[in-house]
């Protein structure tokens, strides 16, 4: 084999090493809101946590609250999803988690999604919609064909009322929901999928559940 044959190699093994490290940089890196801008202005007085809010645990006495903006397209969130889950079953009588929309710009199924959840929400079915759309993701994310039929078929599995579901899918209220969570996230600095804030403080994206215990540990124990 001649030197530069060698070179070549040697040269082609670097370029697809960086490539795959590359990918799993993307998988867990927040998806940036800077890309494309959202059509929304920050809110003027933002919160982490407003009254409506999703819970997705209530302790009796909590000790700690733990926000994630998400949006269910985002394969970032797809990734930090069975983190949060695991997080939720060890924690979820001490901690109280709290998952609010933020539906990024060139998703195109990324805001109906959040629809959907909320639409599923207002027949005490928000935790079940939520689950369905996260363990589904590679089923329909990042398509640019319109996927508002698949997510009625969700609904249907969670046996909602459909002419309920279609009009709330419909109701500007609705929509207006996803956006007073998108506000509040810009007015907090939210710039990416997912960010997450503990007890009102945005923290950086644990890369791990083993992280993301220790974070919550030491609060809880401080």
């Amino acid at each position: 084999m001649t030197r530069l044959k060698k070179h070549l190699i040697v040269a082609v093994v670097i370029v697809a090493g960086f490539a795959a490290a590359f990918g799993s940089y993307l998988l867990l890196a927040p998806e940036d809101a800077n890309s494309g801008g959202l059509d929304v202005q920050p809110a003027a007085q933002a919160m982490p946590v407003r009254d409506t809010s999703h819970r997705l645990t209530q302790p009796t006495q909590s000790e700690l609250t733990v926000v994630e903006f998400l949006d269910f397209e985002c394969e970032a969130c797809g990734a930090a999803y069975p983190m949060v889950e695991k997080l939720r079953e060890e924690y979820g009588d001490r901690v109280t988690f709290i998952a609010r929309y933020f539906p990024m710009p060139g998703h195109r199924n990324g805001e109906l999604a959040a629809r959907t959840a909320e639409a599923a929400a207002q027949q005490g079915k928000f935790e079940q919609m939520y689950t369905k759309l996260f363990t589904t993701q590679k089923q329909w994310g990042e398509s640019q064909e319109w996927k508002q039929d698949v997510f009625r078929g969700y609904a249907k599995e969670l046996g909602l009322d459909m002419a309920r579901f279609d009009a709330a899918l419909a109701d500007p209220e609705v929509a207006g929901r996803v956006e007073t969570d998108q506000r509040d996230g810009l007015g907090l600095g939210v710039r990416g999928t997912p960010t997450f804030f503990v007890d009102g403080q945005m923290i950086d994206t644990p890369r791990s559940y083993e992280q993301f215990k220790t974070l919550i540990d030491d609060r809880l124990s401080g």
